[in-house]
């Protein structure tokens, strides 16, 4: 590094030559929800682990931070908003598509009449609507189009010109990488904060009775039937009037704030529809039962006068009189339910279900999505409703309730109540068995806001903000959750509740009748030591010393629903207790007795063996005052006393309490308890021995039952494991690394902790109830090491002094003892290495600080000792250490961050910081994580997805040692992490996965690019150590060697020596990329987003932003491009899914016909030609050595394009273009390639889907984004700015739930597909398409810098004529895509270059390409936007100036002008020729202009063209108006192209619009037709050429494929001669044009189902491409071939062809089409109304729907009779019809559906005009009609030509009946496989004996009798020879149904016999009975039977109606 130059130092400044103060240790302070942290009362002396429990909750918080992630870790995120308003800076983007929109309405509009077509339509009639062009205004030239300037010059202007105004950050406007791969984010934990479920705000507004006498008090919880449980603590709250409240002055002598809260906030974590909100509404105590009470309020009204007034006012003053003396005691009165199912409304509950159990693990994460919840979630704010399972759809919802239960005296108890909310739940009603009372409670239930405003905590603490001028506060109100939550605790809690539940003084003297009980909670025995520390009711003090429990009338057993709520003192003692006196109450006032009588006591011990006592007691009753210290006993094991204590029967237990605490500092589990107590024990004096709950511990065994209590530790419950996690990995710790000395014993504890810990860490990742982050971090465990952990403190003193040892000084611990014992470990092996090397026996006093500093040093390391402990486990300990790596990486990189920070060794060289035997630790850690993951990889995928999550935390581990250890030891243990997976793994897509998600993590560190070198690029990378090669000034490459550049773009070992990382990314990329294993796919995508996303972080980075930066680092990714060279053959190409040209290069061939869909829309053929040569000049892309691979993804492609674009952006331009003049041929046309599909690939997609800018971004699943989401909203900016508005639901409620259960399920992704875009607004959509508009035109602008590089180089190397044509090609395309006008501006300024420059080379041997150019320049010559119809006229005036002027080539550029409009015209309906009319206008000026010009004919000649291009517009015109009716508009097209017949490029053009059109509307076998005619006629050009035998001779060689072709045989030579200039030059005259049309029309025969005609194509086509030798395509062919064979076989008689319909059109309306017949051809299966409604509906809105009419009814129309305001539309089914002799031709269902131009219909009549009679009167009428061309054709619609009609007599349609009927017969009989329901309905058809008009009839009425006349006798002779075979074959049809049949059906099968006997029986004489007079002559008969046609049809004449036979 020294041996830089300035330049490159101040560059390597510049990027903050690794800041060494990497990392920074910030201290802080703790999230508080509250004002002032909860915490124990002040002045007590609390014991230590009160203490620790304390100091943990309110210690700071330590958090490693990295200075410099800012820079680029975010950016490595794409955070796209990380500057403010991004977009705010980006020019808007003109794109045509987008100001098309508004353009088009006015063509649609309204009803028009249909104009007429003339019918013999040649080209002069089409263009007589031709008008004058010169009457428009012309649009503004170009004014320096025409001044001559040098090509170098005009070059110099463009370049400067594109330039200006681009934007610097490509990546910054590239859509962020859909980040499933996105290891790199190491989401940050959530804060350790306390667990809110979902809160729902009560406010209680009122809550009164029809009478208001006395005042009423309420308490309100929430209970859960299912679990029943309470599932709150109770909220009591005063609703009364200040008047009634005045009653109870007396007993209340002071009123706090606190208790007049009148609403409430509840927390639930597990909503359910079984959760009831409880109100128990109380009153004061006064004489009667509950019912006697309650009579007033159920009888009075307070509204009613007179007498009830005056009860009422009794009422009230009796009430006062017992509020004055019983004020203090209350009764139950009331009570009411709400359920709360609706509110936490469905859609919640349906996924909360499944997902609940999985919702402890954060308080509110559910398993499925916890992973993600994690980096989604903001990071001020923790588990808010929001996040939790949302409320959302929970809006406020007021409630008025009318009827209150009345409370049951008998029934009080919390199980009744669960009865009674079970049977209201069933039924919603108990008034049938409890007494209602009316009233009225009005409430209001809403989700809890974020933050409410004056809010108190239940230990009654002010929440923020709390402002001062609020008169009631809110309560909120404690949960006491189901199941249970794991949240650690992080707040000081200490609360106690008691519940007396029942008493039992049956068996008491009658005194004990009303009682109640005095809770209080006592510090001693006397009377005075009663604390304040419950909590008060409403409208009184906040503590209170004793509270009495409600009393029930009359009970001696009562049952009790108190809760009393208690602030447990922090520091407790033996003293405390729990007192519970017993009264009896007088309620009528006798004279001289006290209101009181005591009735006994109890009590409950709160410590039990110094633990707290809570569950379920039952205490037996003292009656008389308790003895001295009873308080010590509990009261069931009082020692006896004298005297005696009595007690209730006998010592019994009477007295049911329970008690429950809720508190952060008592953890209720042994393990614990244990563990707590034994470690303060060693931490502070203590005397021994020690009470550890019943056994007693001396010093001597209190190492050994430590060491248990460590080994027990887990086997502690997970709750309070969890619930004190951070406390217990804080001890565990401390022991690790301090060596304690008990009773003079140096005691060891490392191991026994470390092990624990292990332990824990696993059991907390094994347990399902927890959440994990994306990286399978357990979140718990995740967010102890980055806020809590901090290095174990080790100023404590930990000696344990036994006797005399206590002189050993507090530091002498430090040196004592070294690393571990290895004994205590039991490695005997490791022992060398392990002890310390300083003597273990020398205590030294300490003299000076230095010294301290010393010992501090040689104290245990945290890192060292816990890097050693890894090392040396063992079995299954080692197991997970290694399984849950990234705990243990975590803590080391933490703690080695605090050494570092602590011992201020940044000035120290890095390599000196930490000790040999820790490097060696490490990278043995290293080497066993690498081999245990490769081990991992071998085994099932199950172990594979944890092998990758070890993966990832080794690297985040090495990535974080960058930044604190020697970067070179960090580098080797890369290298060798490298080689030792790559030696051990031997699939290959694992190990690249494995190895590219290790490297993204690694290269997405701050310094990547200085530890690259970046600034070394081989440009000045020194070869030697010598000076003189690096004085060379680096930023130019002048002195470059050229062999050298070259190289720079190859990854080569020197390379990868110098930029290690990136060599290493660069090696895996190539690797993946060259690969052709299974599944490799996945990791091609994952290696190319990894360099995508470096590179995104580069763009981002503010310190990468100078231009001289950017161009090293970029220098820094030369390689890059080699290798995407190398890989274009498995490019996705994006061409070919395009509608818009032809396929670039044959790819993998099924892959081919995949991704063409069912016809490559582009009938055009862009590139048809090159279907064989890809290239007129240069070598064809097939020939070129590539090797074979699978084809990357369209993302993958699209990333990897984006990163060649990014470094061809920012390279030194220079360079560049030395390296592109170097290049040989070949790789230049393989960059053309690349070009060309780069510029489909960023074309622009418009708005309507710009948000799915990749092509598959649908795919992306919600929480792939949610994952990238947390790091978006760190950043500012738009896009942080949108993250946030999309996080908050929108106001559509609905939709809001929804959104909020979808995002975690995967299953449900295609609900959001359709849903993404409504999520969206209107802005972030505009902003979207404007960041997208603008990265199409960069994109564009850069692929555009390329082909000037490449036009300058190859210009200057004098190649050209190679590279012209790829460029042009290029550039071709970028002009088909929807581009903005900034790059069209610059695009034609280069063509206007290039025209100047290559102009004579362009016309003479870029045909194909001038065609194309021709067209794409017209069609933007269309455009409505200004600016590009003035570059785009411009540039067809210079290129038809230019062809003129090099070679008078004018004829050809006209010839292809002219085709290029008609293909444009037939093409885009939404064109629009005014535009275009307004650019021939321009044109003509400039040839009007052109100084230059004037005296040549050129001016004439392009106003010659010019009129012509006017007159095909006209044809526009008339085909806009027959837009909407599709035979019409084909029919215009099909006159237009007719009209070409003598210029064959524009016939061809005319024939693929009409395919183009068909295809729209699925003909797909008129379109295929078209492209038939299409080749025919080219075939008759090339036969006119030239005479080549493998070539198709003219059109003839078609007939085959259709009769029709015919038309195109050539109009005769001396017309026209195929070589003059400009005719049949387009590039469809060439044989590889007639293969690619045949080809495209055997496709779309193919999808059109006609595949016999597939092979008639492919006929025509094999030998040419025989004879081309191309038998990569034959093989192609043949399998196509092979296909269509196929599908034949298989599909049968299955297939769908035509419909046919009749349709005439009559009345003057119609125009041209009055009288006209024409046969339609329909899709298979159109039904006649659809038809029918189809053309009625189109007529009816050019006429008005009441002007048009359908006839319904075939027979013939009487135009007299029609209205001649009308149209009229007659439609009839019409089959196809064949002479007999043709039917032996058409054998197979094809044949007889194909080649069709005779169709008929029957019409049946009698002769008095009715259509249907008797048999004997029926006749029938056959009209048999021809078409003019046989159908499948061009159109599909063809005239009727000639009708001919036959009627039949009755006798005649009788015998078309019977062979129709015995044809059936046959047909079902001889069915294979046999049908045994067909045939049996075919059987009961013909000898059902009820069929009417059925066989039997017809022979009673023709064959009865012979006919008088003898012209019939023929006829009756072929109907008895009917029946007879009928007869025959209906008992084959019995016989074979017999066969059939189930036992089941005998009797059916008889009853048919017994039916057919039946008819044979009656037909037999009449069978039997022949005319004598038709069998005299035997031979005669036999001509006549052949002849029979000839007779039977006698031509029927309607005029003459004269019959002749």
């Amino acid at each position: 590094m020294t041996r830089l130059n300035n330049l490159d130092s101040e560059l390597a400044q510049e990027l903050g030559d690794f800041p060494e103060d990497d990392l920074d240790i910030v201290f802080t302070p703790k999230e508080c929800r509250t004002l002032q942290p909860a915490m124990p009362e002040d002045g007590v002396e609390l014991d230590s682990h009160v203490r620790d429990c304390v100091q943990t909750y309110i210690r700071e918080w330590l958090i490693v931070n990295r200075k410099n992630q800012g820079n680029s870790d975010t950016c490595s995120l794409k955070n796209k908003g990380s500057r403010k308003d991004f977009h705010k800076t980006l020019q808007k983007q003109t794109f045509e598509s987008e100001t098309l929109d508004s353009g088009d309405a006015n063509f649609q509009a309204g009803p028009r009449p249909v104009p007429a077509l003339p019918e013999e339509a040649s080209r002069t009639t089409l263009a007589s609507s031709d008008f004058d062009l010169r009457s428009l205004q012309p649009d503004p030239r170009l004014e320096n189009l025409l001044r001559h300037v040098s090509a170098e010059e005009f070059e110099r202007q463009n370049e400067e010109a594109r330039r200006t105004n681009r934007h610097a950050e490509l990546l910054a406007l590239y859509p962020s990488v859909d980040e499933e791969d996105a290891v790199e984010i190491r989401p940050v934990p959530d804060r350790p904060n306390e667990h809110l479920g979902n809160r729902i705000l009560v406010k209680l507004q009122t809550l009164k009775f029809d009478i208001e006498i006395e005042p009423l008090f309420a308490c309100i919880a929430l209970y859960d039937i299912k679990e029943r449980k309470k599932i709150s603590e109770n909220f009591h709250c005063d609703l009364n009037p200040d008047s009634l409240r005045g009653f109870l002055r007396s007993h209340t002598p002071s009123i706090d704030l606190s208790t007049q809260a009148r609403s409430a906030v509840f927390s639930v974590t597990y909503p359910s529809s079984d959760i009831y909100l409880v109100i128990k509404i109380e009153k004061v105590l006064q004489q009667g039962e509950i019912g006697d009470c309650a009579e007033p309020y159920m009888v009075l009204k307070e509204s009613e006068a007179g007498k009830t007034k005056e009860k009422i006012e009794k009422l009230k003053a009796q009430a006062e009189s017992f509020c004055q003396r019983l004020g203090k005691y209350r009764m139950p009165f009331a009570w009411i339910p709400i359920g709360l199912a609706n509110f936490f409304n469905l859609s919640t509950l349906e996924r909360e279900i499944p997902e609940a159990e999985g919702l402890n693990g954060k308080g509110s994460t559910s398993d499925k999505r916890a992973t993600l919840l994690q980096a989604r979630r903001l990071s001020e704010r923790s588990l808010s409703s929001e996040d939790s399972y949302p409320v959302s759809n929970f809006k406020r919802i007021s409630l008025t309730l009318n009827t209150f239960f009345k409370q049951e005296g008998d029934r009080l108890s919390d199980e009744d109540l669960f009865k009674f909310l079970a049977d209201f739940k069933r039924s919603s009603s108990l008034q049938r068995r409890i007494k209602t009372l009316p009233g009225t409670l009005k409430l209001e239930i809403s989700p809890a806001p974020e933050n409410l405003g004056y809010c108190l905590t239940p230990e009654l603490l002010p929440v923020k903000p709390f402002p001062e001028n609020r008169n009631r506060p809110h309560k909120e109100i404690l949960e006491f959750p189901i199941r249970e939550v794991y949240v650690p605790h992080t707040i000081y809690r200490n609360l106690l509740y008691v519940y007396p539940q029942r008493l039992n003084f049956a068996n008491r003297p009658a005194s004990a009748r009303n009682i109640t009980i005095k809770i209080q909670f006592m510090c001693g025995e006397d009377p005075s030591c009663a604390m304040p520390v419950i909590f008060g009711k409403s409208s009184g003090p906040e503590f209170v010393e004793e509270i009495y429990t409600a009393i029930t009338y009359h009970n001696k057993s009562p049952d009790f629903y108190e809760e009393v709520k208690i602030k447990l003192p922090a520091k407790l003692t033996e003293k405390h207790h729990l007192l519970f006196t017993f009264y009896h109450i007088s309620c009528q006032p006798k004279q001289g007795a006290s209101v009181e009588t005591l009735l006994g006591y109890s009590w409950l011990p709160i410590l039990l063996n110094d633990r707290l006592q809570t569950g379920h007691y039952c205490l037996p009753v003292a009656l008389d005052k308790l003895p001295v210290h009873y308080s010590i006993h509990s009261p069931e094991k009082v020692p006896s006393q004298t005297p005696p204590i009595k007690w209730v029967e006998g010592h019994k237990g009477v007295f049911n309490v329970e008690v429950q605490a809720v508190s952060s500092v008592h953890t209720q589990d042994n393990h614990l308890e244990k563990f707590f107590t034994l470690c303060h024990s060693l931490e502070s004096q203590v005397t021994f021995p020690i009470r550890l709950m019943d056994q007693k511990i001396t010093e001597a065994t209190l190492e050994h039952e430590l060491k248990l209590s460590i080994i027990c530790l887990n086997s502690s419950r997970l709750e309070p494991l969890v619930l004190f996690l951070h406390l217990v990995l804080d001890k565990l710790f401390q022991l690790a690394v301090q060596p304690m000395v008990i009773a003079g014993q140096t005691a060891n504890f490392s191991q026994f902790a470390f092990e624990s810990v292990v332990a824990i860490v696993n059991s907390l990742h094994n347990s399902k109830d927890l959440s994990k982050d994306q990286h399978g971090r357990n979140c718990l465990l995740a967010s102890y090491v980055y806020y809590v952990f901090r290095l174990p403190d080790p100023q404590r003193e930990v000696v344990k002094a036994g006797a005399g040892s206590s002189t050993i000084l507090t530091e002498s611990r430090y040196y004592t003892f070294g690393r571990t014992s290895a004994v205590s470990v039991g490695s005997k092996l490791l022992q060398s290495r392990v002890i310390s090397c300083s003597n273990p026996d020398i205590a030294v006093t300490p003299t000076a600080t230095d010294e301290e500093v010393k010992n501090i040093m040689s104290s245990k390391h945290f890192h060292e000792e816990l890097a050693l402990q890894m090392v040396v486990s063992t079995g299954m300990v080692r197991e997970s250490v290694f399984k849950y790596a990234w705990f243990f990486f975590e803590l080391l990189i933490k703690s080695m961050a605090q050494y570092v920070h602590n011992i201020e060794k940044q000035d120290n060289p890095r390599r000196s910081r930490f000790s040999d035997r820790f490097k060696d630790d490490i990278t043995t850690i290293v080497s066993v994580v690498t081999s245990e993951i490769a081990a991992l990889l071998v085994k099932p995928q199950k172990e594979n997805e944890q092998a990758e999550k070890i993966n990832i935390s080794l690297a985040f581990f090495l990535y974080d040692l960058l930044s604190l250890m020697d970067r070179g030891f960090v580098f080797n243990l890369i290298k060798h992490y490298c080689n030792q997976l790559s030696n051990k793994l031997s699939s290959l897509s694992t190990l690249i996965s494995m190895r590219l998600e290790f490297l993204r993590i690694l290269c997405s560190h701050e310094h990547y690019l200085n530890l690259n070198l970046f600034f070394m690029t081989s440009m000045s990378a020194p070869a030697s150590p010598s000076p003189s090669l690096s004085s060379q000034n680096s930023s130019s490459c002048s002195s470059f060697q050229d062999q050298k550049i070259a190289g720079m773009f190859d990854l080569s070992a020197e390379y990868r020596q110098q930029h290690f990382l990136t060599g290493l990314l660069f090696t895996e990329l190539a690797a993946a990329l060259d690969a052709d294993s299974e599944g490799i796919s996945k990791v091609q995508k994952k290696a190319v987003s990894a360099i995508l996303s470096l590179l995104s972080s580069h763009d981002l980075d503010p310190r990468c932003s100078k231009k001289e930066v950017k161009i090293k680092i970029a220098a820094l990714y030369l390689p890059l491009v080699g290798i995407i060279l190398d890989s274009l053959p498995q490019l996705h190409d994006f061409t070919i899914s395009d509608a818009r040209s032809g396929k670039g290069r044959t790819g993998n061939p099924e892959e081919e016909q995949e991704s063409t869909g069912a016809i490559n829309q582009n009938v055009a053929l862009a590139i048809a030609g090159n279907q064989f040569n890809l290239r007129s000049s240069g070598t064809s892309l097939l020939s070129l050595p590539y090797r074979q691979s699978a084809t990357l993804g369209p993302d993958t492609t699209r990333n990897l394009l984006i990163c060649f674009l990014w470094i061809m952006k920012n390279a030194d331009q220079n360079l560049i273009q030395k390296w592109i003049a170097d290049l040989p041929s070949m790789q230049l046309n393989r960059i053309l390639d690349l070009l060309f599909i780069c510029v489909s690939c960023f074309e622009y997609k418009g708005k309507q889907s710009s948000d799915k800018v990749s092509t598959q971004v649908l795919q992306k699943s919600r929480d792939v984004k949610a994952r990238l989401e947390e790091a978006l909203l760190r950043g500012e900016g738009a896009r942080g700015e949108m993250m946030k508005r999309c996080r908050i639901p929108a106001g559509n409620d609905r939709s809001a739930g929804l959104n909020e259960n979808l995002r975690w399920r995967k299953e449900q992704t295609h609900w959001r597909q359709a849903n993404e875009r409504q999520d969206k607004t209107k802005a972030e959509l505009d902003q979207e398409a404007l960041i997208s508009g603008n990265l199409a035109t960069e994109a564009n602008l850069i692929i555009l810098d390329m082909q000037e590089n490449i036009i300058q180089a190859s210009f200057a190397a004098e190649c050209r004529d190679n590279l012209l044509g790829g460029v042009l090609k290029v550039l071709v395309n970028s002009l088909g895509c929807d581009q903005s006008t900034t790059y069209l501006t610059h695009c034609f300024a280069t063509l206007r270059a290039l025209i100047a420059k290559f102009g004579d080379f362009l016309f003479e041997e870029e045909v194909e390409q001038c065609a194309d150019l021709c067209q794409r320049v017209l069609h933007h010559c269309s455009s409505s936007i200004d600016i590009t119809r003035t570059q785009a006229c411009a540039t067809l005036y210079l290129l038809m100036r230019y062809s003129f002027s090099s070679t008078s080539n004018f004829a050809r550029v006209k010839m292809q002008v002219t085709m290029s409009l008609a293909s444009l015209v037939g093409k885009s309906p939404e064109f629009n020729e005014e535009f275009l009319r307004r650019s021939l206008r321009t044109i003509l000026a400039y040839a009007e202009e052109d100084a230059d010009m004037q005296a040549t004919p050129f001016p004439i000649q392009v106003e010659e063209l010019l009129c012509n291009l006017n007159s095909i517009l006209s044809d526009t015109v008339k085909m806009r108006e027959f837009q909407e009716d599709p035979e019409m508009l084909m029919d215009l097209m099909y006159r237009i192209a007719k009209g070409y017949q003598t210029s064959p490029d524009l016939r061809l053009t005319w024939l693929q619009n009409m395919a183009e059109k068909h295809t729209k509307r699925k003909c797909y076998t008129e379109a295929a037709m078209c492209l038939v005619h299409a080749a025919a006629l080219v075939a008759e050009y090339l036969s006119m050429l030239e005479d080549r035998n493998y070539l198709p001779v003219g059109s003839v060689s078609f007939q085959n494929i259709s009769s029709n072709v015919l038309e195109e045989s050539a109009v005769s030579d001396d017309v026209l001669s195929p070589d003059e200039d400009g005719i049949c030059s387009g590039r469809y005259f060439s044989e590889s044009g007639l293969v690619g049309l045949l080809e495209q029309a055997a496709e779309l025969f193919s999808t059109g189902g006609l595949y016999e005609t597939v092979n008639e194509v492919y006929k025509i086509v094999i030998p040419i491409l025989e004879a081309h030798r191309d038998f990569r395509k034959l093989t192609l062919t043949h399998s196509k071939l092979q296909k269509a064979f196929d599908s034949i076989i298989n599909k049968g008689q299955k297939r769908m062809f035509g419909t046919y319909f009749r349709v005439g059109f009559y009345g003057s309306k119609f125009g041209d089409l009055d009288e006209q017949e024409f046969v339609y051809k329909e899709p298979a299966i159109t039904k006649l109304p659809e038809i029918s409604h189809r053309l009625e509906g189109f007529y009816g809105q050019c006429f008005g729907e009441d002007a048009v009419e359908v006839i319904k009814d075939s027979a013939p129309v009487d135009k007299r009779k029609l209205d001649p305001n009308k149209a009229y539309i007659q439609i009839t089914f019409v089959e196809p019809y064949f002479d007999e002799y043709e039917m032996k031709d058409r054998v197979t269902y094809f044949e007889k559906n194909f080649n069709l131009c005779r169709f008929m219909y029957t019409t049946p009549f009698t002769m008095d005009g009715r259509p249907r009679g008797e048999l004997s009167e029926q006749y029938k009428r056959n009209t048999i009609l021809t078409t003019m061309h046989a159908f499948p054709y061009i159109k599909t619609r063809i005239n009727v030509i000639q009708k001919e009609e036959f009627i039949l007599t009755p006798i005649e349609v009788a015998i078309e009946d019977m062979r129709k009927k015995t044809q059936e017969l046959t047909a079902a009989t001889n069915q294979e496989p046999p049908d045994a329901k067909m045939l049996q309905m075919v059987l009961q058809g013909s000898v059902g004996a009820t069929v009417n008009q059925g066989p039997l009839e017809v022979a009673q009425v023709f064959l009865a009798e012979i006919p008088a006349d003898p012209k019939l006798y023929r006829h009756h002779n072929k109907l008895r020879l009917c029946f007879k075979e009928f007869i025959m074959r209906c008992g084959e049809a019995v016989e074979k149904n017999k066969r059939l049949i189930t036992a089941d059906q005998r009797e059916y099968q008889l009853e048919l016999r017994k039916n057919y006997g039946k008819l044979k029986e009656n037909l037999r004489p009449m069978i039997e009975r022949k005319i004598p007079e038709l069998y005299k002559p035997v031979v005669k008969v036999h001509s006549t039977r052949e002849s029979f046609r000839n007779h039977s049809f006698r031509k029927y004449d309607a005029q003459t109606s004269s019959q002749s036979t």
